[in-house]
This record gives structure tokens, sequence and C-alpha cells, in this order.
């Protein structure tokens, strides 16, 4: 009896046990089939999106709305610029920043003859020509003010706050790195005899790296030498110098970081191209057959203007990427107070002209602005532009 009933509780154990296995089996299928189903939904969304995101940014526009107009009157004899979204004005008398809506942001007035400004980002340094004061602000404050103590032939800025200069002292020129607060990071003195004059400087949008090229006549023949070197941790090792290039018979007056991994260089003669967030080094290098008429860049790509050879149009603008690859040739009809290279559009414009193209060539919108315009600005929106007037600040909307 007592084996029999054993037999019949093993039995009973081992159904249960199937019963288990089976439901697990169930729950793991519906597990599963739950999972996939979750993926393709989650797939097709995403297809989904990126298929309306690339429509969206690949729209083209017929005509602009005038979305808003702020009246406002800038200052005759003021130059206008775009500070990361802001419209930088400057004049011998100072320098200031409004907002889009017209709102004064701040004024810092001088006294100055020929005032140079540079831009980085949110960053704007002033200094006038041979004077020996540099201005540091940015889109909130001011964020110091440099003493020299010698004239100034040449300046750049970073977005760090980072001011580098070329200072004249007789003979001898200086290049030196300060701080927005005044503090002097370094300094290296230079002569025509010894490394050549300093014809272009460059640092990078973090204050880190730092681009120079110096033309220089040895027995006869002249000569452009661009060097790089590092601030940061990786060229204290190598007491900052990390890379440089010697061009025979040429020129190189233009020397630009377009982001903390490469810089591009324009002689008489062609444009070099350098990648290396420590070290940069020759990536891309092209001969040009023309003489250049205007040189741009943005955060990603580069724009070299030339008076074109052929068809009716005016111009021609040459587009490469960061890494020096040239992606587009594209011809307009009009004369430009500017080409800007956004993102992924580059837009072309005069007083009341305006082409916008992406840079595959598609041309997004070209037709005429609504008023005369000193100065267009990209918005973060791809159909939205800001255009400051003689007599207002308007946001202009494509559809």
């Amino acid at each position: 009896m007592s084996s029999v009933s054993l037999n019949k509780k093993d039995n009973g154990k081992q159904k249960q046990e199937q019963k288990r296995l089976s439901v697990n089996e169930i729950i793991r299928g519906r597990g599963i089939r739950r999972f996939y189903t979750r993926l393709l939904f989650i797939s097709v969304v995403v297809v989904t999106v990126l298929v309306f995101y690339l429509q969206w940014q690949n729209r083209v526009f017929s005509e602009s709305i005038l979305v808003s107009s702020s009246a406002t009157r800038f200052v005759s004899g003021i130059t206008l610029m775009n500070l990361d979204g802001f419209i930088l004005g400057y004049s011998k008398d100072g320098i200031s920043l409004t907002d889009s809506s017209g709102r004064a942001v701040w004024n810092q007035t001088y006294e100055m003859q020929e005032p140079r400004v540079v831009i980085c980002r949110n960053v704007v340094a002033v200094a006038d020509y041979l004077g020996s004061t540099v201005y540091v602000l940015d889109t909130e404050q001011k964020l110091g003010e440099i003493n020299t103590n010698l004239p100034i032939r040449n300046l750049d800025v970073a977005a760090s706050g980072h001011v580098l200069t070329v200072l004249e002292d007789g003979n001898t020129t200086w290049i030196n790195q300060y701080a927005a607060d005044g503090t002097q990071i370094s300094n290296s003195r230079t002569t025509m005899n010894e490394s050549g004059y300093p014809m272009s400087i460059t640092l990078s949008p973090n204050g880190r790296l730092v681009g120079i090229s110096f033309f220089s006549i040895m027995d006869g023949v002249s000569r452009s030498s661009l060097a790089f070197y590092n601030f940061g941790p990786v060229g204290q090792n190598v007491q900052n110098y990390m890379s440089g290039y010697n061009y025979a018979n040429t020129i190189v007056p233009i020397m630009r970081f377009i982001n903390d991994s490469s810089a591009f260089a324009v002689s008489d003669d062609r444009i070099m191209f350098f990648s290396g967030n420590e070290q940069p080094l020759s990536s891309a290098e092209h001969f040009l057959a023309e003489n250049v008429r205007s040189i741009y860049s943005g955060e990603d790509h580069v724009g070299l203007v030339f008076h074109a050879t052929s068809g009716e149009a005016m111009y021609r603008v040459d587009i490469y990427d960061s890494r020096g690859r040239m992606i587009l040739e594209k011809e307009f009809d009009f004369d430009y107070r500017e080409v800007i290279l956004a993102r992924d559009v580059f837009i072309i414009y005069n007083e009341l002209d305006l082409l916008i193209c992406s840079y595959d060539g598609t041309e997004r919108y070209r037709g005429s602005l609504h008023r005369v315009t000193s100065l267009l600005i990209p918005t973060g929106q791809n159909n939205r532009y800001i255009a400051v007037t003689n007599e207002a600040i308007d946001v202009l909307e494509f559809r």
C-alpha cells in the first residue's frame, strides 16, 4: 500500500512540475513576443520620426512671413555682428549687445581709433590696433580687461575667454596668451631673423591649442611656417610645441581653428587642413587655381568665394568639411554681404537678396528679404531667422 501511494505522489509531483514548466514556457514565450513587439514598435517609431525629420530638414521654402518686429534704431556708423544669436554693435566709441527683442544686454564704452573685434561662439574680444587694452565679454556680462603694456598688432579669442595677442616691441614681437581677467598664461619672443614674423594667430575654442603662421625670408627665399602648440597637460611634456609645417615661396595670411580638433590655413596658392585635439597634423591640402575673394568658416565647414569663371553667375563658393574634403561648388548671381556656414545649411545674403542652401546643393530658398537688411542671424529653428534692418529687428519664418 505504501509503495502505491508513493508512486501516486511521485506522479502528482511530476505532473505539477510539468504544469509549472509549461506555464513558465508560456510566460517566457509571451515575454519574448512582447519584447519583439515592443522592439518592432520602437523601430517603426524611430524610422517614422527619422523620415519626418529628414523631410523637415530638407524642406524647400517658397515664401517668408514676418512673424514679429521690434522697432530699434542703431547709431549711424556702427558695425553689426552676430554673437551667438545676439546683435553685437561696435564703433570707435564703444561696443554693445542687444537681444532679438531689441533689449540692451550690456554696453562697454571706450575710445579707439581702429577697433579690432574677434568672436568665438558666445565670447568677444575688442582692442584698438596698436593699443594696449583688451576688453573680453560674453553674451551675459563683461568677463575681464587685459592690459598688455605693449602695442597690439593682432589678437584672437577662445570660447574659454582666453585671448592670444601679437605685441610689438621694436625689432622683437611677443606672442602672449592671457586669461580673461588679465592673468598671463604664456609668452613667446620672436624675431624676423629667428622664427619669422607672425602673419596670423589662432586659438582653439577651448583655449588649449595655439596655431601661428610665420613668414620669413632666408637666403633670398620666402617661406611660411605653420606651428601648433598645446598649453594643456599633453603639451607640458614637450615644451608646448606639437607640430610644424614649412611652405616655400608662399604666404599664409589666414590660419583658423574651426573647432577644438580642426584647423585650416589659406595661402596665395592652396588651402590646408589639420586635425587632432592634442597634436594637429596635416589632413588635407588643395591647390587653388584662382584668387580667393573671401573666406568664411563655421564650426564644421569652410567656404572660399571666387569670381565665377563660366555661365551667368557672378561668384562661386567652394565648401569643405572639417576634414578638408570639398563637398560642394555652388555658383550664385548676386553681390553678397556675408556667407554664413550654419550646421545644416549655408546662407548667402546681401541687403535684399537671400539664398539658403543645403550642403548637398539643394536650394531651400531663393528670394528677397522684406526690408533692407544689415545683418541676418540664424536661430535654433531651421526655418526662422533674425533680420536686422535700419528701423527694426524682424523675425522671419520661411514656409
